[in-house]
């Protein structure tokens, strides 16, 4: 007896390593009047890139992710050199979630004339506070990646998860300096039953570790659920006290201002605030924000 038609119809994404390649198959598909998404990623897949993706297929798009381990955007070799990469993993996960194509270039792909930029990113107050204070340099790689990246792939949509907060603002200035042709979308942040943010860097957590990191969190809400109750300095000095007793390095528990990231000394309740925190536990730096 004849099985039935559906038993033989499997999902197929399309992998692409070469710049070449990928642009002449888009500039295709493009021509046939389909909307791009994009979803760049380092790879180390989990379900906080797999909610962009899943919000890039409501359009509904095509939808192109890329793995890329941008070497331009860590101040620490080592940290590059232990930043997990688990393609074949990635590559079943993309595939079981229906993404259509994959991006998956060599550094010489991505930096053919090498990885100097040529002209530093007018990246402004956004470059000297925050993350741009902990990591010089890191934005203007981050800038530097998703620029070539933007430019190979011409999406018509691009889908940035929310964690990364303050990286979402720098790619919004890049595109408006930049006068690139695409539309940015935020993400809600995914996160685990603790409310630890679903990280690739979570996964180098040992347990120990891993069973305290839900403490950024939760100093997070604190901060939100006192806001009009408590001065931001009090709140500010409790979390930091907490988690350096738990055996956190804290570089930064910050209050800003949500559109400019302006730091502010106290709420503001005039304001759309945003509250952010960076800490090490062990080697492992966790960066975490919540909106307020």
């Amino acid at each position: 007896m004849a099985l039935p038609l559906y038993d033989f119809i499997y999902f197929i994404m399309f992998i692409f390593k070469t710049v070449k390649d990928i642009a002449a198959y888009l500039d295709a598909q493009r021509a046939q009047g389909k909307i791009i998404a994009f979803v760049p990623t380092m790879g180390a897949l989990h379900k906080g890139h797999l909610s962009l993706l899943k919000a890039a297929q409501q359009v509904p798009a095509l939808t192109v992710c890329s793995i890329f381990v941008n070497p331009t955007q860590f101040n620490n070799a080592a940290d590059l050199e232990k930043y997990p990469r688990t393609t074949e993993q990635d590559i079943a996960l993309l595939t079981e979630a229906a993404c259509d194509v994959l991006f998956l270039p060599d550094v010489a792909e991505v930096y053919p004339d090498g990885r100097d930029i040529q002209e530093p990113y007018d990246l402004g107050y956004l470059e000297s506070v925050l993350e741009g204070a902990y990591r010089p340099g890191h934005f203007q790689g981050v800038a530097q990646v998703v620029e070539r990246l933007l430019r190979i792939v011409k999406p018509h949509k691009l889908y940035l998860g929310q964690k990364d907060f303050q990286q979402v603002a720098v790619l919004r200035r890049l595109i408006d300096i930049r006068h690139l042709d695409v539309t940015l979308e935020s993400v809600p942040t995914t996160r685990e039953p603790d409310g630890l943010a679903m990280s690739s860097r979570n996964r180098r957590l040992t347990e120990t570790q891993r069973s305290l990191a839900g403490l950024i969190y939760q100093c997070l809400v604190s901060i939100q659920s006192k806001k009009g109750m408590q001065s931001f300095s009090v709140v500010q000095k409790e979390c930091r006290e907490l988690l350096i007793h738990k055996g956190f390095r804290p570089d930064y528990i910050e209050l800003a201002d949500a559109a400019t990231l302006e730091l502010l000394p106290d709420y503001d309740p005039s304001r759309k605030m945003v509250a952010l925190i960076a800490a090490y536990i062990g080697e492992i730096r966790l960066i975490d924000n919540l909106v307020l």
